[in-house]
């Protein structure tokens, strides 16, 4: 398996974007639940301190710390992109080579990940989860998009306690 220059720090926060093969495709959303079942599956599994998440019909950003100790983001979104993938029975197009390697074609083959360095740079990526539909073109304002941590985050700052619903 090739490695990507990817970043691999223990305990590290890190900023993803995440995409669908085709798109404009609206499989994340229209799976909204599913796709936060097997979310919460795998962080039981490994877990993942999520600072914010938006999701997207056809992508979604991530902002998530890692453990002390564990670096294995990749691990991470191979079983959610997977037990999506079996759950759903969704696929997309293949080429030959991704039919011999069994691959559904739902998912594109990488995602971006960026290793978070200072504060500013964690308060922009949390910003960029929570403004990227307005900037689509999905939602007026960021609060208005249900598929959002900010609606948790908004909670949080007024003391109200938060739900599962709008966790991923």
């Amino acid at each position: 398996m090739p490695n990507y220059r990817r970043m691999r720090v223990p305990g590290a926060t890190y900023f993803f974007t995440v995409n669908l093969a085709v798109p404009g495709a609206t499989a994340l959303t229209d799976h909204i639940d599913l796709l936060r079942e097997v979310y919460r599956a795998t962080a039981v599994e490994h877990p993942i301190g999520c600072k914010a998440m938006v999701i997207l019909p056809d992508h979604l950003h991530a902002v998530w710390t890692l453990p002390a100790g564990d670096a294995d983001f990749s691990r991470r979104w191979q079983k959610i992109q997977a037990r999506f993938t079996f759950a759903t029975g969704l696929r997309g197009p293949q080429s030959r080579s991704m039919a011999g390697k069994r691959e559904a074609g739902l998912w594109q083959r990488r995602f971006w990940e960026h290793m978070i360095r200072n504060p500013d740079e964690e308060e922009r990526a949390i910003a960029h989860c929570h403004s990227d539909p307005v900037r689509h073109g999905y939602a007026e304002l960021a609060s208005d998009w249900p598929f959002s941590t900010l609606h948790r985050d908004l909670r949080a700052k007024v003391g109200a306690a938060p739900t599962l619903r709008n966790v991923a």
